[in-house]
């Protein structure tokens, strides 16, 4: 009897060591999940701003004075009040069409979290003509109130979107 009991002990142990060791994994996996969630938050909130609905961007965004915007017009956004009045205009374009995440790779930290993926989809140009968007992007998230916000954004340029003050 005393040798089931040292190894049931034994096992115990074991089990208690291999929960502490999966424990940090179980964790990573968590926020990894968060992270995307926020990622497919974004591309949501983007296909919203392309029919002119402005919202769902402004609750993803950090309202930080450090955010940082580099879209695919080939423009340099800093500070939230700026970000706030380019989602403002891109929405008043009504751009249409879809753009999705393609080949998301995510390099999560504590309480920032890197994503690059590429955008797919299509929008209509001032001429009204459907043009293909495929982009590399790079989007970077901090944890604020335990929400995963975004604080940057950064893509390729799309030759037919041109700066406004150009």
């Amino acid at each position: 009897m005393k040798h089931k009991n040292k190894i049931t002990v034994r096992i115990l142990a074991l089990c208690i060591a291999a929960a502490a060791f999966l424990q940090p994994a179980r964790a990573a996996e968590s926020q990894e999940a968060a992270v995307l969630a926020a990622v497919n938050h974004f591309y949501a909130a983007l296909n919203q701003l392309f029919t002119g609905e402005v919202k769902p961007m402004t609750d993803l965004w950090s309202h930080a004075p450090d955010v940082t915007y580099m879209g695919p017009s080939g423009e340099f956004q800093s500070g939230w009040p700026q970000i706030l009045k380019e989602w403002e205009f891109q929405g008043s374009k009504k751009l249409g069409g879809k753009v999705v995440p393609a080949d998301i790779h995510i390099m999560l930290g504590t309480d920032m979290a890197v994503v690059c993926d590429i955008e797919q989809g299509e929008n209509t140009n001032a001429n009204g003509e459907v043009q293909k968007v495929s982009i590399r992007a790079t989007n970077i998230f901090r944890k604020e109130g335990g929400q995963w916000k975004m604080i940057g954004h950064h893509t390729d340029m799309l030759p037919w979107l041109t700066p406004r003050n150009k």
